[in-house]
């Protein structure tokens, strides 16, 4: 494993948000490779650097056409980078690696070969930003990625942040079966972590009340309104996504980032 073969194939700037976007794919394990999409603030250094994980199955089929980036844009995560990066956190939105890229399942995100590809997009964040906080955020089914691969890096990363989590297991057991965070021991995770969900996620794998329980032990922020949804309960254009709320919702995250006193309640 060569981390030091990167390959840099893209670098859109855009002038009316102040935002860079830049594609990175970097070698992994053997013959695999993960790319991710690199969003920064184009006028002012950042303070601090998150790993993104994007739900669903995660890939968002990140690629250069044309001279132009493409991805899937919809989830919570991809669609708020330019938040993150307004603020002053280097946001880096990985996709699917590329032995994965009909999706990930959540035994894929818990084991070992998703947390040595995440080791090296970790390294390669930390070579660009030296010194700076790296955190790791996953939403919906994200959060089975950065929680495990949250426990896996220990207190390599400076934090994790779990949005609309999946507390519960889906599926049935012949097959399909998904088990979300059902089994996970969030006190395995070493470094300081922070959960954010709305009260009325509609998805029946993410409910409020499981974010609720865990608001004993760890700082929650709580979202309530929006817009309307558009989209399926489960899906990113609705609660379940914060969609009408994200720059609230990220602009809590991105405090609670900075050490920063940050909102618990957001109405």
């Amino acid at each position: 494993m060569r981390n030091s073969h990167l390959i840099i194939l893209l670098v859109v700037l855009h002038s009316a948000s102040a935002l860079a976007d830049e594609l990175v794919t970097l070698p992994t394990r053997e013959g695999i490779t993960q790319s991710y999409l690199l969003a920064t603030p184009a006028s002012a250094a950042p303070l601090a650097a998150a790993i993104l994980f994007p739900g669903g199955g995660g890939n968002i089929n990140l690629r250069a056409e044309g001279g132009q980036l493409k991805f899937g844009p919809n989830n919570f995560l991809v669609r708020t980078r330019g938040e993150f990066a307004r603020h002053g956190i280097a946001a880096a939105v990985v996709d699917a690696p590329s032995d994965q890229q009909s999706g990930m399942s959540d035994g894929f995100r818990s084991g070992s070969d998703h947390a040595k590809d995440i080791g090296v997009v970790l390294a390669d964040v930390k070579k660009r930003f030296p010194g700076l906080p790296v955190y790791l955020a996953g939403t919906s089914r994200g959060t089975v990625s950065a929680a495990y691969v949250g426990r896996a890096m220990g207190t390599d990363v400076a934090g994790v942040i779990l949005t609309s989590s999946v507390y519960l297991a889906t599926g049935g057991r012949r097959g399909g079966g998904q088990p979300g965070l059902s089994g996970f021991n969030f006190a395995d995770i070493k470094s300081p972590l922070l959960l954010a969900h709305h009260y009325d996620d509609g998805c029946n794998a993410t409910p409020y009340i499981e974010a609720k329980r865990l608001a004993e032990r760890y700082p929650l922020i709580s979202v309530k309104g929006g817009k309307p949804a558009v989209s399926a309960p489960c899906e990113a254009l609705s609660e379940h996504g914060f969609l009408g709320k994200e720059p609230e919702t990220v602009e809590a995250i991105a405090n609670w980032m900075l050490k920063k006193p940050f909102a618990k309640e957001i109405n």
